[in-house]
């Protein structure tokens, strides 16, 4: 306990050092250290405070009248004192939340020898602790997911439905956890056969409370700010053609498909250009393995961990678009998954390195492009692939380690 203390002290420490920095910087400096979707939240913030009862179109507050907030309304709603207490209320939230998300670790593994190390792996991470500081809000929706984790292995399976609605209200991705819960849930018709496991009242009740939750948050966001809710918390995603760099290996076919791409499109057969810009290209894969993974290796509560890991692993990979901050969403069960894995020291080093490199060799390109302007798009997608392989690769060397 002493020492979990130590490195709960340090880490809060460190985060308002940072935040504090975080104002010192970008009074300063043309590059911000701030992430721009702080700005885009506290905008959005604003825009839900300044419409007043005189307002014509906008009576009740409109988040949506900020372009590219692309998120739930609580967010602009939980972010409002950015507005009228404190600019950087926001990251001090994010920050308690990686707090509350470490002593939730060390709750969760709080038996095992090393529950300190484990909970401080996720607290001192450089990534964690950099992506909520400079304002990115990944650390709510971490926190629902593990309250969700934290009912399921308690089986408290009513809360766990709840939590799960709420984090998939915030972003949907959380969704494929249903799926890998529903055999948990099940396992005591086991004996009645694998549909019987899969399909019950138990698994039902489950389902409808999750649903209901969601529905619940949804219709009451829609009734007060309507279709650019529905639109930019959901359909937006699913129609998104984001043909920047980042780590998916669709980037570089939506790139040169890209309707404002010209030549690039006229080049293309119309019949291939549009497979490629299709949804359904990068998302029947993605779904087949994570929730194909869920059914197939969600059997016990003991599984449970694994089982989102993997999930969530496969989901980023294949995701049609991936940066660095998706990388939250599985690091985030590394150190509950960590004692459960029987991997050799030079086998955890091989995985850490290749996970490292390949984003090294991928962010050495990056920069030509990004910070250079010169034209490597091609290579910057072979290096991507090189990303997908490696990790791909990673992520089989944890389930052949998993220890069942």
């Amino acid at each position: 306990m002493p020492l979990f203390r130590n490195i709960v002290l340090s880490s809060v420490l460190l985060r308002v050092a940072l935040i504090l920095y975080s104002e010192w910087h970008d009074a300063r400096s043309l590059v911000k250290y701030t992430d721009v979707d702080y700005r885009v939240f506290s905008d959005a913030a604003a825009f839900l405070l300044r419409s007043g009862p005189g307002a014509t179109n906008q009576a009740r507050g409109d988040p949506y009248t900020r372009e590219t907030f692309r998120y739930t309304p609580l967010l602009a709603l939980l972010l409002t004192p950015n507005v009228w207490l404190h600019p950087s209320f926001g990251k001090y939230l994010f920050a308690a939340c990686d707090i509350i998300n470490g002593l939730l670790i060390y709750q969760l593994l709080v038996k095992e020898k090393l529950a300190a190390i484990y909970a401080a792996s996720y607290l001192l991470n450089p990534l964690v602790f950099s992506i909520s500081t400079r304002g990115s809000s990944e650390s709510i929706l971490s926190l629902f997911i593990l309250l969700t984790l934290y009912a399921a292995l308690n089986s408290r399976w009513d809360v766990a439905a709840i939590m799960l609605g709420i984090s998939t209200h915030w972003k949907i991705y959380p969704i494929i956890y249903g799926i890998g819960n529903l055999g948990v849930i099940g396992a005591a018709e086991r004996d009645k056969g694998y549909f019987r496991t899969i399909v019950n009242w138990r698994t039902t009740r489950f389902t409808l409370i999750s649903a209901g939750t969601f529905l619940i948050l949804g219709a009451g966001c829609y009734a007060i700010w309507g279709y650019p809710f529905l639109h930019e918390s959901y359909l937006y995603h699913v129609h998104r053609l984001d043909h920047r760099h980042n780590f998916s290996p669709y980037f570089y076919l939506t790139y040169l498909t890209y309707p404002s791409h010209g030549a690039s499109n006229a080049r293309a057969p119309e019949l291939w250009s549009r497979i490629l810009r299709s949804p359904l290209t990068s998302f029947v894969p993605q779904m087949i393995l994570t929730l194909g993974s869920g059914l197939l290796f969600g059997r016990s509560e003991k599984d449970l961990v694994f089982t989102w890991f993997v999930q969530t692993t496969a989901f980023v990979i294949f995701n049609k678009v991936c940066t660095s901050q998706y990388f939250l969403w599985y690091l985030l069960l590394v150190p509950l998954l960590a004692p459960q894995l029987l991997l050799s020291r030079w086998k955890v080093v091989a995985c850490v390195g290749v996970w490292v490199g390949t984003q090294a060799l991928w962010l050495a390109e990056a920069y030509k492009l990004e910070m250079l302007g010169d034209n490597v798009f091609f290579t910057l997608w072979v290096r991507g692939l090189f990303y997908v392989v490696g990790n791909c690769w990673v992520l089989i060397q944890v389930i052949n380690g998993y220890d069942r």
